[in-house]
């Protein structure tokens, strides 16, 4: 047995501030208050990040690989970039590519890296489709809800993304009944509309701001329903989706300050190539912003640790709270306190920040490094 102390200021999901860590065997067993012993940490270690819309990454683009070996492939990528659990995210496709990424997402489940499937559309407005195929939007169907009711048999947390005008509350009832994480996005509901989908049992909603239907003096739209709710609210903060002043002011804005979770919405850009293809077009890195042919967004070029970078240095929010919307708040949503907890994690679930908040490395590793 092998036994460490390990100071540092360690954010624990709940707290930041100095702490001590005793470490067993590669797992966190007790935290404590400072001793002044053991080995000192510089920076900040933190419970690894958790991304509940990932596209892709290192190359792969779940959309064209739903397979066990192309989610570890991008789980891989991420977790070297500090995001130890994802929700590989297929977005709008045709029905038997849903129900590849579900046999998949069968297979793969109880690999500690894979948090669940998030499904982004089919049944989405065509107005603020994105860059989202129209050829694959359609209405709510059994092609949908069979992969879904099989990932469910099995207890796989399910998010699926819909747009309220286009399905019916009677159906947003019956996807809640069988506990799926019914987030609204790719809309352009009017409040009423968005409302009508949070009593249905709607719980969450799809990259704030982008695109849905805006907030005006007279109608407040999706993204004015959304911050009024109780809901919990997924935010890309890349520094092109979103302004940062628009974050912070959502932040504040909030009824509740648990209900925003960061997301990363990455593509095979991150920890990969320059470029890509998506539904036969290219996808290019263009100063930071990934785009198409027309030049109009295509998901983003960013890690969750860059992004709570952004949160702090660019949009202002504590650091404690931006780690929060990377690790505790997406583990409520998901009904996984567990990963918002240190004791019993391993080290390699911790990951430690330079203070200008880069990836130094996992916890795991550092302790395995003679030089600290």
């Amino acid at each position: 047995m092998v036994e460490r102390i390990v100071s540092a200021t360690l954010f624990d999901g709940q707290r930041l501030g100095p702490r001590d860590m005793i470490v067993r065997d590669g797992v966190i067993v007790n935290v404590t208050e400072p001793s002044g012993s053991g080995t000192r940490l510089e920076g900040i270690v933190t419970l690894g990040f958790l991304d509940l819309q990932v596209n892709g990454g290192g190359g792969i683009l779940w959309n064209a690989e739903p397979t066990v070996q192309g989610a570890l492939g991008i789980a891989a990528a991420h977790r070297g970039l500090g995001t130890v659990g994802i929700m590989p995210t297929l977005i709008t496709d045709a029905p038997e590519v849903m129900a590849r990424a579900a046999d998949a997402m069968l297979d793969l489940w109880g690999e500690p890296s894979i948090l669940g499937a998030h499904f982004e559309g089919p049944h989405i407005n065509l107005a603020k489709r994105g860059t989202h195929a129209a050829r694959f939007i359609r209405p709510f169907d059994d092609a949908s809800l069979e992969p879904i009711k099989r990932l469910r048999a099995k207890g796989i947390p399910v998010m699926l993304t819909l747009a309220p005008e286009y399905v019916a509350p009677r159906d947003i009832a019956l996807l809640t009944e069988l506990g799926v994480i019914v987030s609204l996005g790719h809309s352009n509901a009017t409040s009423r509309e968005a409302k009508a989908g949070f009593a249905a049992g709607a719980r969450a909603v799809t990259h704030l701001y982008n695109a849905m239907s805006q907030m005006q003096g007279r109608e407040a739209g999706l993204v004015g329903a959304a911050i009024n709710s109780d809901a919990f609210v997924g935010i890309i903060a890349d520094g092109h989706h979103v302004a940062p002043e628009m974050i912070a002011l959502a932040c504040r804005a909030r009824p509740r300050a648990d209900r925003m979770y960061l997301v990363s919405d990455a593509m095979p850009t991150v920890g990969g190539p320059e470029s890509f293809e998506l539904y036969d077009m290219e996808i290019r890195v263009e100063k930071g912003r990934l785009v198409n042919p027309e030049g109009a967004l295509a998901g983003a070029h960013i890690s969750m640790a860059e992004g709570v970078a952004v949160l702090v240095q660019r949009a202002g929010i504590a650091l404690c709270d931006a780690l929060k919307m990377a690790v505790t708040h997406p583990a409520q949503l998901l009904g996984r306190p567990d990963l918002a907890t240190v004791i019993g994690r391993r080290a390699d679930d911790l990951i430690c920040l330079t203070p200008d908040l880069g990836v130094r490395g996992t916890l795991g590793d550092l302790l395995s490094d003679v030089a600290i």
